[in-house]
């Protein structure tokens, strides 16, 4: 039980240190994530199965050749589509909103040095420092954020691009 209250106490002291704005930042990571991740789950057991009821639906037409066919083709091609490319949008506002979150962290934790600086006349080196610090962090951490998540945001969307490609040449035109 020591090792959790030490490790929850380091965190407090990370957050003090960074100002409340890192706790957005953490929601914002942990949200970020979880919308990747639950896109991997779908490419890895849920895209099969909507893309075998599209499949089966497509191939239970005789005729493909009219214009109706095609009407049809492109709204099954349509439906898979907006499955895959469920929450990429999010995923990609998110990443871009980190860095932006930790700039807002470093203009308050300015604004603090600032506010030490007219209060003392800039004679009191620790509290600027700690100003400084709640400048700094919180932009390291919003940085950290977006590239995690530009690596993951790529590897959806290119899974994604894939995907989308392979069931439109799945639904062929013969008969």
């Amino acid at each position: 039980m020591s090792g959790l209250s030490d490790a929850l106490e380091a965190i407090n002291g990370f957050i003090a240190s960074g100002g409340n704005i890192l706790l957005w930042i953490a929601l914002l990571t942990f949200l970020m994530w979880t919308l990747i991740f639950e896109r991997v789950w779908y490419f890895k057991f849920g895209l099969r199965s909507d893309a075998n009821a599209a499949l089966a639906l497509w191939e239970a037409r005789n005729e493909r050749k009219s214009w109706e066919a095609h009407r049809i083709r492109d709204a099954l091609i349509s439906r898979v589509s907006i499955k895959v490319n469920s929450n990429l949008d999010v995923i990609g506002s998110l990443v871009a909103l980190a860095p932006l979150l930790g700039l807002l962290g470093t203009v308050t934790g300015m604004i603090e040095v600032f506010n030490v600086l007219a209060v003392t006349g800039g004679g009191d080196a620790k509290s600027m420092a700690g100003g400084v610090s709640k400048a700094t962090i919180p932009t390291m951490a919003g940085m950290v954020a977006a590239l995690s998540g530009v690596f993951g945001s790529t590897y959806v969307n290119r899974v994604a691009e894939r995907e989308n490609h392979l069931f439109a040449d799945h639904l062929t035109m013969d008969h």
